[in-house]
């Protein structure tokens, strides 16, 4: 039977062992979420943040993070650290995508890092994540069945819109938007990085739940799970939609 089981309280304060955790922690770039205060001095933030990693670490053989692109060189050194004190191996992907916001004024960010740390002895299972080849779309007769492992950034050869981590942000008219939260991650995107680390009936946790995006998955394609959220307000929006426990 799998279990479910949505935590009110600090991520840190609440961990379980688990397969794999997926963290997509707050950007700390002054959004408004109730609860807690999206805006630490810089220093406060980065030493928050290493602490977090190092942490999740000691509870999971894989720790995959989503976090915003401005603190790209700050999370280097702290990724770094973390993969050399746990014995991990460090690989940095990226989430592409198009519908960007647009500046008059500058270049439009248009990717968010996704990094993962796992143990060297922790599994994963590409085949579990295969896309179609340029030449399965094209009818080439030399295409092997059943696809192709992508590689860890966008495909520009696949004509359709499933490469690897090429999924478009959650916008306002979105099927998948919970408008009572200010971000929010592409269900497609995390259900790779589940299926890519773990099999049915494992136990992922999500210390930092939102809107729930990652129990939506792991209910949709069988995973344990359990998931840690610090906003009251927003924790009961989600226990509302799921419950507190929950079993299927």
């Amino acid at each position: 039977m799998l279990k479910y089981e949505i935590i009110h309280g600090d991520c840190l304060d609440n961990l379980t062992k688990c397969d794999m955790i997926f963290a997509d922690p707050p950007d700390n770039i002054g959004l408004r979420y109730e609860g807690f205060k999206d805006s630490q001095p810089d220093n406060d933030y980065a030493a928050w943040f290493e602490s977090c990693l190092l942490t999740f670490c000691e509870f999971a053989p894989v720790v995959w993070v989503s976090f915003n692109s401005r603190w790209t060189l700050d999370f280097a050194e702290a990724f770094s650290y973390s993969a050399s004190v746990h014995e991990y191996d460090f690989k940095p992907f990226v989430q592409t995508f198009t519908f960007y916001r647009q500046n008059r004024n500058a270049i439009g960010n248009a990717h968010r890092p996704l990094w993962r740390l796992q143990h060297r002895d922790a599994l994963e299972y590409p085949q579990a994540v295969k896309i179609p080849s340029w030449r399965e779309l094209n009818c080439d007769k030399r295409a092997k069945k059943g696809g192709k492992v992508p590689g860890d950034s966008l495909d520009h050869y696949v004509e359709i819109d499933d490469s690897f981590f090429d999924y478009s942000r959650v916008v306002g008219n979105s099927k998948q938007r919970r408008k009572w939260c200010p971000t929010q991650l592409n269900e497609d995107l995390v259900e790779r990085c589940i299926k890519l680390n773990t099999l049915p009936g494992q136990h992922v946790l999500d210390p930092f739940c939102g809107t729930g995006t990652t129990l939506r998955v792991c209910k949709k394609i069988g995973r344990q799970c359990t998931t840690i959220e610090k906003s009251e307000t927003t924790y009961k929006k989600v226990v509302e939609e799921h419950g507190r426990f929950g079993s299927k």
